[in-house]
């Protein structure tokens, strides 16, 4: 008889935990405040599309997104994830932009997702889910090893992401000959890039090695000379790589520096960060091949047609990080029995999502990506 009033019990109670399971995935609420109106609108609706995408692929009718436009503004974002949080909202995707976090530390009570790469004085309830610096560098570390590159120069561009590259690098402790600040102005760029190559030198070089020869009694120097005339400078390089934390028409500006004091992308490696396989970089033989760290491209593409089959047009770069916050979120609150704490971020895990491998610790995310090349006008995957 005790026998048979224990295991009533015991069903009693796996019903009981199983109820309260099912009411606690009823209260699932994910916000999402992106810009709906105003000069960044299509990137809001891309991301508002692509969380729905996520949705249908989770097929879980106990989640629900609530989106709020922000229009960028950041006294509109505290407003309206207020308005979420008095819903009972407890985890917000967003605001896209880093100028938009300043006041969501009011709301200590909320995990904000910024879409933003930029890790450096967020607020403490604020987790970057970006391609960040240090997760990019990381990957750059594991290239260095593979392919035996050991004096690398990190070149930066005096802007206000200087600060989060300069402590991701120190983070990382990525091994480098040196590190350099240029400016965007490409007149003042090339004198710079000329000064770090040593470009003056080398044809100072080049010039007196002509003129030696003409005044020596060497065998075949006239066709020595013919040679040395073909070239642009004379002697070494003092670095095997160079890392451009640049994009863009201001990263094509760089290389173009490098390859006019005659240091090309055969003499030493081009590396560069996440460049989202832009293709006009395709068209660029000249800087070719030239390296990036970044999302998985076989799962972008796919999800680039998908949208588009669905949508009619083609997502925003971002979106495609959405996509993935709604994966991490579900499954983050699915292990941890669909509680919403504090701790839901801070606990070590690991998330296999469509961009790569999502790294939690400590309410920091990081990820493990891919790394990629651009040569002879085609992306190919290194690792």
């Amino acid at each position: 008889m005790k026998i048979i009033i224990k295991f009533i019990f015991f069903i009693f109670l796996i019903l009981f935990l199983n109820i309260q399971k099912s009411n606690a995935q009823e209260l699932i609420k994910i916000g999402l405040i992106v810009p709906i109106s105003g000069e960044y609108k299509k990137i809001g609706e891309s991301i508002v599309n692509s969380t729905r995408l996520a949705i249908n692929k989770i097929n879980n009718s106990n989640i629900q997104i609530i989106p709020r436009d922000t229009s960028s503004d950041p006294a509109k974002t505290l407003r309206v994830a207020k308005e979420l949080r008095d819903l009972g909202v407890k985890i917000i995707i967003g605001p896209v932009f880093n100028k938009n976090l300043i006041y969501l530390e009011e709301l200590d009570d909320v995990i904000f997702l910024s879409l933003t790469n930029k890790i450096n004085k967020n607020p403490k309830n604020v987790i970057s889910a970006g391609i960040n610096a240090i997760s990019q560098i990381n990957t750059i570390i594991k290239f260095q090893k593979q392919y035996n590159i050991e004096r690398s120069i990190f070149l930066i561009p005096n802007s206000d992401f200087k600060n989060e590259i300069e402590e991701a690098i120190s983070k990382t402790k990525i091994k480098l000959k040196d590190k350099f600040i240029y400016d965007s102005d490409p007149t003042i760029l090339t004198s710079q890039i000329e000064k770090l190559t040593r470009y003056s030198q080398r044809k100072k070089n080049l010039q007196d090695e002509i003129k030696r020869l003409k005044n020596s009694n060497e065998t075949n120097k006239e066709k020595k000379i013919l040679n040395l005339q073909k070239r642009d400078t004379l002697g070494g390089i003092n670095f095997d790589s160079v890392i451009i934390a640049d994009f863009d028409e201001s990263l094509k500006s760089v290389t173009t520096s490098l390859l006019y004091t005659d240091v090309s992308s055969k003499r030493v490696s081009y590396i560069t960060l996440n460049q989202w396989f832009d293709k006009s970089i395709l068209k660029e033989e000249n800087l070719q091949p030239i390296y990036f760290p970044s999302i998985n491209k076989k799962n972008y593409d796919n999800f680039v047609s998908e949208y588009f089959e669905i949508y009619n047009e083609y997502p925003n770069q971002i979106s495609f990080l959405s996509f993935d916050l709604v994966g991490l979120v579900y499954f983050l609150i699915y292990k941890n029995d669909f509680v919403i704490d504090k701790k839901i971020f801070y606990k070590k895990n690991k998330f296999k999502g469509k961009i790569g491998i999502f790294e939690i610790n400590k309410n920091i995310i990081t990820h493990k990506l891919n790394f990629y090349s651009i040569n002879n006008n085609q992306f190919k995957k290194i690792f």
